[in-house]
């Protein structure tokens, strides 16, 4: 008896608690990986979401309604922890949402994102644990919403959600996160250090599936991708990029030569 994995997806999407949205994916991929969850041609098409499931904390506010803290206090290292947990939480989302938003796709395409919002859910209850270790949990500190913001905007395109969402705001991740690292060590915080960087080797793979499934739609639609990519971000993401970049692990990740030669113009 197998299920449908539109239906397992949405479902994920759906869960509201930080516990239940953890579980729910645990189980659809295990499920997905023994065969349980079907591509079903006939599900019912995607239904647009507004929101995904979020529990009533953490407040969502605009990001310069964000207060600047410094990882040099107790509370402003508890804050730095809760604003990537919060980021792992979209991310458990956005995997789920480019599952169940885009159909007829090679079943390779599915087992990748299946395997992303997986992925992602370990990430976020890895940086729960720590934040509890600090006295405090998910929902203690306000939030922002622009990861969800990005996959609504891209929600009627699968190579815009791929040019924009992987490659652009989580492989901002692989340029901050090893500064943040260094300054993590330098505080003697090795336990938060090590975290991240179990996330930061893992999201590299991340984004290389938003390159690889990126470079498929613009091949299946007969655009060259360099050129995309840049009218993309000039469309949705102008404001967003900005260096330093990794440029290892965004070349690592999958980016070509034109495009980490134009990063290299933008951080120059």
């Amino acid at each position: 008896m197998t299920g449908s994995l539109f239906a397992a997806a949405r479902a994920c999407l759906d869960a509201a608690s930080p516990d239940d949205k953890v579980a729910a994916t645990s189980a659809a991929a295990e499920a997905f990986a023994r065969g349980e969850l079907a591509i079903d041609d006939n599900a019912p098409p995607p239904e647009s979401i507004a929101m995904p499931g979020r529990p009533p904390c953490p407040r969502l506010v605009h990001p310069r309604e964000l207060p600047r803290r410094g990882f040099g206090t107790p509370e402003g290292r508890a804050a730095f922890i809760h604003s990537i947990a919060h980021i792992e939480f979209n991310a458990i989302d956005l995997g789920w949402d480019a599952v169940y938003r885009f159909r007829g796709l090679p079943a390779a395409y599915y087992a990748d994102w299946v395997s992303v919002a997986n992925d992602e859910a370990r990430h976020f209850t890895m940086l729960r644990e720590r934040l509890r270790a600090t006295g405090h949990d998910y929902g203690d500190f306000d939030a922002h919403n622009g990861l969800w913001e990005m996959a609504e905007k891209t929600a009627h395109d699968g190579l815009a959600r791929m040019a924009l969402v992987p490659r652009v705001l989580e492989a901002r991740g692989l340029d901050v996160t090893p500064g943040m690292i260094v300054k993590l060590r330098s505080l003697g915080d090795e336990d938060t250090a090590a975290i991240l960087e179990i996330i930061l080797r893992e999201e590299v793979a991340h984004v290389a599936a938003g390159s690889r499934w990126f470079r498929w739609f613009c091949e299946r639609v007969g655009v060259a991708p360099e050129p995309k990519f840049r009218e993309l971000l000039a469309q949705y993401a102008r404001a967003v990029l900005h260096g330093p970049f990794n440029f290892e692990a965004r070349a690592a990740a999958g980016f070509g030569e034109d495009e980490l030669a134009a990063l290299r113009q933008l951080s120059g």
